[in-house]
């Protein structure tokens, strides 16, 4: 491998591709999020790398794993792309009237619950911009977000969803969704409120795909009650879920947020008796530097006074 040149230049498209292999940890994970084949994925790979001077993957069984000189090159990837987004602002606020258009990508649930509000008092507050949505979850709605697919990701915080610390994307914290027990109007347990959740650990269950986040928080919340859930069924549709619920077909998690889904539903809704309700981490990200955008800022102040709103709405209902 050559050592890096004096006039040294790089590919940020191919950047791109380097940051949804570290994503991803696989070439075929990463065509498939790219829309590229494996062999393109390495060739783009192998470009960098020559432009780079050093070598940027290594063989690991039958894949590859980066090297220690990728990781360098990527965490001044984040610099780059992140003073990039930044000149995008800038350029995006000069003048009147800012951007004309804005996507926003969102979890199933929030499209059902948060977004009819927010799309309303967005048409109030930002009249010439025009708002659209994209449904989607982690990791695909990140790698959209990185690609300038999408400008604002709402996403629940599950495994899929990128860490906290991740420097490539500035958090606003939301709201927490707390998740109540359904349970057909006439179960044993219908009329008691609060329960305990392990009183459910001989249930069936109706739960969502382990990959999506609604199968994903119900996992985890049994689990940490102590036991794992009777999967009869997996159901990522939350109307389609409460409609079974409803019929007697087992027990779910849901979250107020979805509560249209169910609201006029023959169900029972339950609480947890002792300790915090289980609940679902609701935030938005953007990419870093996008934060200073004076539209996109109105976007995420408008998704937080509304996530808000709703929740405290639900909490008296409920």
């Amino acid at each position: 491998m050559e050592q890096v040149s004096e006039t040294f230049s790089i590919d940020l498209r191919r950047l791109t591709v380097l940051r949804e292999l570290q994503r991803r940890g696989t070439l075929a994970r990463t065509a498939e999020a790219l829309h590229l084949t494996p062999s393109a994925v390495s060739q783009q790979i192998a470009a960098l790398a020559r432009e780079a001077g050093v070598p940027l993957t290594e063989k690991d069984g039958r894949g590859v794993r980066l090297t220690g000189q990728a990781r360098v090159l990527l965490a001044h990837a984040e610099v780059i792309a992140a003073q990039l987004e930044r000149a995008r602002a800038d350029l995006e606020g000069y003048g009147e009237g800012g951007r004309g258009s804005v996507t926003i990508g969102c979890l199933s649930s929030g499209i059902l619950g948060l977004l009819p509000d927010v799309l309303g008092a967005l048409a109030e507050r930002l009249p010439r911009v025009r708002v659209d949505v994209v449904e989607s979850e982690p990791p695909d709605l990140f790698t959209a977000l990185d690609a300038g697919q999408v400008d604002v990701a709402v996403a629940v915080h599950f495994a899929a969803a990128p860490a906290h610390t991740d420097g490539r994307y500035r958090r606003t914290e939301l709201f927490t969704d707390v998740m109540d027990i359904a349970v057909p109007a006439g179960h044993r347990l219908a009329g008691h409120g609060r329960v305990d959740l392990r009183e459910l650990a001989s249930e069936a269950w109706i739960v969502g795909d382990a990959r999506s986040c609604v199968g994903a928080v119900a996992r985890s919340v049994c689990a940490a009650a102590g036991f794992t859930p009777d999967i009869r069924h997996a159901v990522n549709d939350w109307s389609a879920l409460a409609a079974l619920v409803a019929a007697g077909q087992g027990v779910a998690l849901v979250p107020r947020l979805v509560r249209p889904a169910y609201a006029h539903r023959d169900l029972a809704l339950l609480t947890t008796r002792d300790g915090p309700p289980p609940s679902r981490h609701v935030f938005a990200a953007v990419r870093t530097g996008a934060e200073g955008d004076p539209v996109l800022a109105t976007v995420l102040d408008q998704l937080r006074i509304s996530g808000q709103e709703l929740m405290r709405l639900s909490d008296l209902a409920g």
